[in-house]
């Protein structure tokens, strides 16, 4: 979910509108994002993800940048567009797709942008209409959640108008986009410590939606990443104990990492930095940014590159 700072609009028009689902049309097949709902009301938006290959905060990242400094220019404003950081929510699919798909895609009904459901049919900023076969979007995965409902699509659609249909009345749901808990802890890291203490009332942590079983593998995990960034500190694998482990593979000494320059080597070495500062040590992009004199997105690529770039030559950060 995103929302326009202090309520404001982060639609004005229908140019800005086309603008982000040209950004999404690039970036959802490019990322292999699956999307399987979305909305757009004037100040905020909805949209219902599976991460593809690259960690939803680069995603969101270069989706937003790009939409916040093109909209900022076509109206001629300057200063921030959304409120904070986008929320975000893990669910666990089979018991809260359908339920997810409906409640974003009635969202217009309930902003009084439409009246009904046969003009939210034909609404074209909002999922449903693809879902509906009244356009079409090959970036939303439309017949990933009309198998949902049914074997042919002449079923199936009959079947999801009439599941939307009966969500009419629910009206805002707010344990579906709860989120209050793991943000008064202070994020995912204190989260997984505060679990390891022994503080299990963690599990109703209103940002993991799911059962009980589903919340604590998702914490699970985040314990695990924490126990790892852990270990790796005690192992002397800061930045500059990543440096000099990148600085050993490309055969660089570890200061040209830190230096600007475009040479082959050198890029392939502060990718492969960057993506292991950031998938293993947990260091924000903006902090990577001031260390290496570059921008933001310009650390969001290189965290990418670096990926492929591991993955390919199989490098590991511990030998």
């Amino acid at each position: 979910m995103i929302r326009g700072i202090e309520r404001r609009k982060i639609f004005r028009n229908d140019k800005d509108r086309e603008d982000f689902l040209e950004r999404l049309a690039r970036l959802l097949p490019e990322t292999q994002t699956g999307c399987y709902a979305w909305v757009f009301i004037p100040n905020h938006a909805h949209f219902l993800f599976r991460t593809g290959i690259v960690p939803l905060a680069t995603l969101m990242r270069r989706l937003l940048t790009g939409y916040a400094v093109s909209f900022n220019r076509r109206h001629k404003r300057h200063g921030h567009l959304f409120q904070n950081r986008y929320k975000s929510i893990v669910c666990q699919e089979d018991v809260y797709l359908r339920e997810l798909v409906r409640y974003i895609h009635l969202n217009p009904i309930r902003a009084e942008i439409v009246s009904n459901l046969t003009e939210l049919n034909k609404h074209p900023y909002c999922g449903h209409c693809v879902l509906m076969g009244r356009k079409k979007r090959p970036w939303q995965n439309a017949d990933y959640v009309l198998r949902y409902f049914g074997k042919s699509f002449r079923v199936a659609r009959k079947g999801y108008f009439s599941y939307v249909e009966a969500g009419l009345d629910q009206g805002r749901r707010d344990d579906l986009t709860g989120g209050r808990l793991i943000r008064s802890v202070g994020g995912w890291t204190e989260a997984s410590r505060l679990r390891l203490k022994g503080q299990h009332h963690i599990k109703s942590d209103e940002r993991i939606l799911g059962e009980s079983d589903f919340v604590a593998s998702v914490l699970s995990q985040a314990d695990e990443k924490y126990d790892r960034q852990h270990e790796l500190i005690c192992r002397g694998y800061d930045l500059n104990g990543i440096a000099k482990r990148v600085a050993v593979i490309c055969e660089i000494d570890p200061d040209d990492i830190f230096s600007k320059g475009k040479q082959r080597e050198k890029v392939k070495a502060r990718s492969l930095f960057c993506f292991w500062a950031v998938g293993e040590l947990g260091i924000t992009l903006t902090e990577l940014a001031r260390r290496l004199g570059i921008s933001v997105p310009a650390v969001g690529y290189a965290v990418e590159r670096g990926k492929a770039i591991a993955r390919v030559n199989n490098y590991q950060l511990i030998e």
